[in-house]
């Protein structure tokens, strides 16, 4: 079935596809390109610094960012596979556009290689120890049906626990 890409907006929390595991792209195609363009539309509106398929309801492998908020650093990752994860982590606090008003100290590896398909088919590889690295750990856990809620400190879960409870009342 054909997505309806105008009409695409970001799910919040408890979302089901927001918990699944996402399929893999077979090839890029017109769907997918207007895919990824809607939904860097979608990030930049939000605003945020990366939004996954599965946050607009699509159960893909791919995912969008921008680091730097300027639109000639906009990417596209479809199937991305991380690799080469640094031994020195970091706490940063983070958010999510699809859990939103809840925010927690994440420990993610400082650096990260990514390779990935972007909009032309072409396969590439980035590596990052800067906020590229954690966005990309960021995003690519939501295709695994990972949240930030998942690996919150047993402190940050009692701080949003009113915000997540609201989330899952709604």
């Amino acid at each position: 079935m054909p997505v309806d890409v105008e009409n695409l907006e970001i799910v919040h929390y408890p979302a089901d596809v927001l918990r699944s595991k996402a399929s893999e792209i077979k090839e890029v195609t017109d769907e997918v390109y207007r895919v990824a363009r809607k939904m860097l539309q979608l990030m930049h509106e939000a605003p945020g610094v990366g939004l996954a398929a599965p946050q607009v309801g699509l159960s893909w492998r791919m995912f969008v960012s921008n680091a730097t908020g300027e639109s000639a650093d906009d990417q596209v990752y479809i199937n991305p596979i991380l690799r080469n994860p640094s031994r020195d982590t970091e706490d940063y606090e983070e958010g999510c556009l699809s859990i939103p008003g809840v925010k927690a100290e994440i420990r993610r590896p400082v650096g990260i290689t990514i390779e990935a398909t972007d909009l032309d088919g072409n396969r590439f590889e980035q590596t990052s120890d800067e906020l590229h690295a954690r966005v990309w750990q960021h995003e690519f856990d939501h295709l695994d049906g990972v949240l930030i809620i998942d690996k919150m400190t047993r402190m940050d879960r009692m701080a949003n626990r009113k915000a997540l409870r609201e989330l899952e009342d709604a």
